[in-house]
């Protein structure tokens, strides 16, 4: 039998949450992103349970022992469990009723097996029981275990259920399948073939399921593969797929951290305004467009985005990284203009005061930042 034995499924809180159900006669079973990462051995973030007891009696339960119940997604049969201010989201074993491709109509079910239908891909219709040990309704260890993401049962049907299922299948696979293999080949035939229905998902769903991809350690395969399938050009017209490897590469031999936004830089077309970015995303893309030197860019909004912006030059040339640029922008970010509004003065004020320190400010730059206050007060 295939057991886990997790920090986080043995320690006290999620002992407690399980037996308040099982002590009542009710199943506890962790599912999804926990069991799967737990087989993995990779991170674990969120902690999920299904259970066959309904919302209102996993809240009468839990709050006579004392703990906190948060109703997050009661009307879907959801609630947030506090156990030393650790969430537990606890949903009822759901079937889907009625799907529209992008939200669904669920009833509660009594078993294990409805519920793990309604769910996307195999390797996240895992359940483990308090004691460690997987239930596995589907088969989908096997697909686990080959590090292949395949849809449930049906391909066509699960998208059509939720068509961000799309993206999710190429998020998937750049996160946790075979780097060797391409994707399954039943699930990406299903995509192509529904790739319109991206058009029903809200921009902000497509916005964070994209740059989750792109925060994968090489997303290029994946990408390659959903702009293959026109998925690309759906969600960001005019990008491409093709300077993304080079930049990954780039990245590995510069040591730079990951980040999905220098990456969907690489994408080109239009980000910000085909996405849904936060003002820090956007400024930050602002800033590596511009049309300043690296060093300048360096100076005026740090060495990161300097960085960047080089990386970025670098794989559309495809060469690394320029040791000496690289070093040259880290030092000018460290660089302080040598004068102030106060050498000036007396004899400019207003505008004619600050026009002179941005041309001094200018002939700095261009110098290399070698100009002496003296220099720019001459």
């Amino acid at each position: 039998m295939t057991q886990i034995a997790a920090s986080w499924l043995t320690n006290a809180p999620s002992q407690a949450v399980c037996k308040v159900l099982t002590d009542a006669g009710y199943q506890a079973w962790f599912v999804g992103g926990c069991v799967r990462n737990a087989l993995l051995d990779e991170p674990v973030a969120d902690l999920d349970l299904s259970t066959d007891a309904h919302p209102d009696e996993v809240t009468r339960l839990a709050e006579a022992v004392g703990l906190k119940v948060i109703p997050t997604g009661i009307e879907h049969g959801t609630v947030t469990i506090l156990a030393q201010n650790v969430p537990y989201e606890v949903t009822t074993f759901r079937r889907d009723v009625a799907t529209d491709g992008r939200r669904a109509t669920v009833a509660f079910a009594d078993n294990m097996t409805d519920d793990a239908r309604r769910r996307d891909f195999t390797m996240n219709a895992l359940y483990a029981a308090p004691d460690g040990s997987i239930a596995d309704p589907l088969g989908g260890l096997s697909d686990l275990r080959a590090r292949r993401i395949r849809f449930i049962e049906d391909a066509d049907m699960r998208i059509k259920e939720d068509y961000l299922r799309i993206l999710r299948f190429f998020r998937f696979h750049a996160w946790y399948g075979d780097a060797n293999e391409g994707p399954d080949p039943d699930g990406l035939a299903a995509c192509a073939a529904n790739i319109e229905g991206l058009r029903q998902l809200s921009i902000e769903r497509i916005t964070s399921e994209l740059l989750k991809l792109l925060a994968a350690p090489d997303p290029a395969p994946a990408v390659a593969s959903l702009s293959a399938t026109g998925g690309l050009a759906q969600i960001l017209p005019g990008a491409t797929a093709l300077i993304l490897p080079v930049l990954v590469h780039v990245e590995e031999q510069a040591g730079l951290a990951v980040d999905p936004i220098r990456r969907l830089v690489a994408l080109g077309g239009a980000p910000v305004d085909a996405l849904r970015l936060s003002k820090d995303e956007v400024r930050q893309i602002v800033q590596i467009k511009s049309d300043m030197s690296a060093d300048e860019t360096a100076y005026r909004f740090g060495a990161k985005v300097a960085v960047d912006k080089l990386a970025l030059q670098a794989a559309s040339s495809g060469q690394d990284i320029d040791t000496n640029t690289l070093q040259s922008a880290q030092n000018a970010a460290k660089m302080k203009f040598p004068i102030v509004a106060a050498d000036l003065m007396p004899d400019l004020q207003g505008s004619a005061l600050g026009q002179a320190l941005k041309l001094a400010e200018q002939r700095w730059i261009a110098s290399g930042f070698t100009l002496t206050k003296a220099d720019l007060l001459d």
